[in-house]
């Protein structure tokens, strides 16, 4: 029976994909062989020698300690695009929130007193004129699952877009509609927009991202959109040119002090993915991922080791996770064949100091290949699947 043990709340429709004939799931339990999690942080947890996998029903893993992780040989699996369209939506509707003044038009409604509404209402509502988007320029900082998809809604809306991603993939290239247009650096973004969105990660290189000194380069009434990760803006230096009129609005879905209390500041309590479908989308993803790393070997979406698919051959399996040294994968065909065992078909993969390879074998795993594997220095974890 394989246990994987949930840290969060995780979508039932995402759980069925996991037979109970095969896993028993828990929110408790002792050793497990994989751990489900959405938001709760996992820096402090004690790593037992039988986890093989972390699965993230979501993209970032901020809260997942990826060292100890890979030094442990556990691979953690995230789930990028399966919220990219919740967010898409979010992003959007605060553009629109903004551009219209929206809030604020809502909250000086909602204050008037009931005597003499409607005259209130008409005398009030010029303070609240608000702007279009088609025309606007919207710069996207992150071209990835969610950046493209935020790319094409504003272009179809008649937004000039512009993007800034020096790593960007293939794949999101290929999906980007023609018009949107490649800036080539993230200063240029800033001086073209009047509406900047974040779809990057919180790393040593993005933190405050938005400075006081790329402030400076935004045009006046521009608006600031952080539906990425609280500290990618400055926010004390972004609190002064609210204060002075020449950025419009600032939307942060990462409220942590009263900034929130700020006429400009328009603050939601981390809705990015909160949506039924983006919850049960990230679960089903993350969840088939898992099942196919604990069943078959398969690396799918890994956000700690390289991607890796191999179709069954032969009898049994072995998946191997070692430190990406020279001579390993000789080492571990060495091994096996001294153990009397024949090789059918093996792939090795890598990224950074970690590497993966699997082994099909023409029969069944003897206890010898296991326990001479083992031996091998720098094979961190040896499985037969």
């Amino acid at each position: 029976m394989i246990k994987i043990l949930t840290l969060n709340n995780i979508s039932l429709i995402g759980l069925e994909k996991l037979p109970r004939k095969d896993y028993e799931i828990a929110a408790e339990m002792s050793n497990p062989d994989a751990i489900l999690v959405r938001s709760a942080k996992m820096h402090d947890i004690e790593i037992n020698d039988n986890l093989k996998a972390v699965g993230r029903a979501g993209a970032g893993v901020n809260n997942i300690p990826l060292d100890k992780m890979s030094d442990k040989g556990v691979v953690v699996f995230n789930a990028p695009g399966a919220n990219a369209n919740a967010v898409k939506e979010l992003v959007i509707s605060s553009m629109l929130l903004a551009s219209r003044n929206i809030c604020q038009a809502w909250n000086y409604v909602n204050s008037l007193p009931l005597d003499n509404l409607k005259t209130a209402i008409e005398e009030g509502k010029k303070n609240y004129t608000g702007s279009e988007l088609p025309g606007k320029t919207l710069g996207i900082v992150g071209l990835g699952s969610i950046g493209v998809q935020i790319a094409n809604a504003a272009y179809a809306l008649g937004m000039d877009v512009i993007g800034f991603d020096p790593n960007i993939t293939i794949k999101s290239a290929w999906k980007l509609s023609a018009g949107v247009e490649q800036v080539l650096s993230v200063d240029e973004l800033f001086l073209r927009s009047d509406f900047v969105s974040f779809h990057i990660p919180l790393l040593e290189g993005t933190k405050n991202l938005l400075n006081k000194e790329r402030i400076a380069l935004l045009p006046k009434d521009a608006t600031i959109l952080n539906f990425a990760r609280d500290g990618i803006v400055d926010e004390e230096a972004l609190m002064i040119v609210l204060d002075s009129g020449k950025v419009k609005y600032y939307v942060t879905d990462f409220p942590i002090d009263d900034k929130k209390n700020h006429d400009r500041v328009i603050a939601l309590p981390h809705l990015g993915a909160s949506t039924v479908e983006a919850e049960d989308n990230c679960a089903i993803m993350v969840i088939n991922q898992v099942r196919d790393y604990l069943e078959n070997g398969n690396i799918l979406n890994s956000v700690n080791f390289p991607e890796a698919s191999m179709p069954r051959a032969g009898k049994e399996r072995l998946a191997i996770t070692h430190k990406n040294i020279p001579n390993m994968v000789g080492q571990i065909s060495t091994t096996i064949a001294d153990s009397g065992a024949n090789i059918v078909d093996m792939l090795n993969k890598s990224k950074g100091d970690i590497a993966y390879t699997l082994v099909d074998l023409e029969h069944e795993i003897s206890p010898s290949v296991f326990n001479n594997l083992k031996q091998v220095k720098d094979i961190l974890t040896v499985r037969g699947l």
